[in-house]
């Protein structure tokens, strides 16, 4: 492991419970999920890149060989590498 002293920022999705990126979607490709976050259908999507402009925590990022965002699925992989233990997936009641 590498050592970081400054500099490294982790941004993740807050799970937002009325997702301002999902109300930005104008092909309602973006869903509000159970719970807080969003459900993505690259299928609707047509590119248009609102929804990362609409994301106040600059969470979602854009996948520029398919020409759509990428959202957290919420499935805590990053979580397991993070050598810092700064990223941990955990059930909010």
């Amino acid at each position: 492991l590498g050592a970081i002293e400054r500099g490294h920022i982790v941004v993740v999705c807050r799970a937002c419970l009325d997702p301002p990126c999902a109300a930005s979607c104008p092909e309602d490709a973006l869903k509000p999920r159970e719970g807080g976050g969003v459900i993505f259908n690259p299928d609707m999507c047509i590119g248009c890149g609102y929804c990362v402009g609409a994301c106040p925590f600059g969470a979602v990022n854009w996948d520029d060989d398919l020409n759509k965002p990428i959202f957290c699925i919420y499935c805590g992989y990053c979580a397991k590498y993070c050598p810092y233990g700064v990223i941990k997936l955990e059930e909010v009641r």
